[in-house]
């Protein structure tokens, strides 16, 4: 199991499709202390969760933030990270190594500077990340770069699996759009139907040969496809939200995952562990019998359970269908866009 704790909302870069609406302009104030992210911590491990992502906002402003790493790798969890990698420096790395960090995950949006930087929001991102990005590899970090897709820039995948493959990058994992945060600003840009189901099989089929690992992200569908395909996975589920992952917010709230925001619970009145074993909303989640329409339907609920935060976003409905699914006995793209 895994589990996303957005230490904070403060950052450095203003993406555009930012989940959390994360900024510059954030001041840090009521967000969960390190004595209460300690207490998480713990709470986290006896829950049995094994993987805990430290991201953000940009983790690296947290003055904390190896105090907390530490403490994950001292509770036996394995302590990864979520970053934008412009702060990653030579000594900011070898630190959080020493500190007991296992990966970490850095944004890049394209090969084109230009692009990742209106990505992103600032200029001068590109190169600032990509000096993090070997920096961390040279820190002896397992890296794994993570790719927003959008309709603009589905031709760089190939592009960045070639340069990524060559660097020594341990993994690329293309995320899909969901209209959530700063991301509802731009629904021209989400892949739909046939591009959508598209790219899923492109990044499937390259994984079968690549060497280093692909997986796409906030597309569950890639798992049915993947069984249909004969190509193997070490992955279990598609959507893990609520089933084997949660994330929680800066100030303790817990939410079924960064793009759904739908409350759980909240560590400041309940300890993590009980949550987690005892919310209505991860029950719900839990019982595949209670998913609506297509997903409840669907022989594969079980390794791919639809994009719970789509489903959400399209109908303001958790447990309805994936709004972006058109399975109907083959996982071959329509020919929609």
């Amino acid at each position: 199991m895994l589990i996303s704790w957005n230490t904070t909302r403060r950052c450095n870069l203003f993406c555009r499709h930012c989940y959390r609406e994360s900024g510059p302009g954030e001041d840090g104030r009521g967000e969960l202390s390190a004595a209460e992210g300690i207490e998480l911590i713990s709470s986290i491990a006896e829950a049995g969760f094994r993987l805990l992502i430290l991201s953000g906002g940009e983790p690296l402003l947290r003055e904390d933030i190896l105090e907390l790493v530490a403490a994950a790798r001292d509770c036996g969890l394995v302590p990864a990270m979520g970053t934008n990698g412009t702060l990653l420096t030579e000594t900011v790395a070898r630190e959080l190594a020493t500190a007991g960090l296992r990966g970490i995950a850095i944004s890049v949006d394209s090969s084109d500077p230009e692009y990742h930087d209106a990505f992103r929001g600032r200029a001068g991102a590109y190169e600032l990340t990509q000096a993090g990005i070997r920096n961390a590899l040279a820190a002896g970090l397992r890296v794994q770069i993570n790719l927003t897709l959008t309709e603009k820039n589905l031709d760089e995948f190939d592009r960045m699996v070639d340069f990524y493959e060559s660097s020594g990058v341990h993994a690329v994992h293309p995320f899909f759009l969901v209209s959530t945060g700063r991301a509802r600003s731009m629904p021209e840009e989400e892949l739909h139907s046939g591009a959508y189901f598209g790219m899923i099989r492109k990044i499937l089929e390259r994984q079968a040969t690549a060497a280093l690992e692909l997986k796409p992200t906030c597309a569950p569908q890639f798992m049915p496809m993947a069984k249909e395909m004969g190509i193997a996975q070490r992955f279990t589920r598609g959507c893990l939200a609520g089933v084997s992952y949660c994330c929680i917010l800066p100030k303790g709230e817990v939410h079924v995952c960064p793009y759904l925001p739908v409350e759980a619970g909240n560590v400041r009145r309940t300890p993590f562990a009980d949550i987690w074993r005892e919310s209505e909303v991860f029950a719900e989640l839990r019982d595949f019998s209670r998913y609506e329409g297509r997903c409840g339907a669907c022989e594969y609920v079980a390794i791919c359970g639809g994009c719970r935060a789509r489903a959400f976003s399209y109908t303001g409905n958790y447990m309805a269908e994936e709004p972006w699914c058109f399975r109907s006995g083959t996982w071959t793209p329509s020919t929609e866009s």
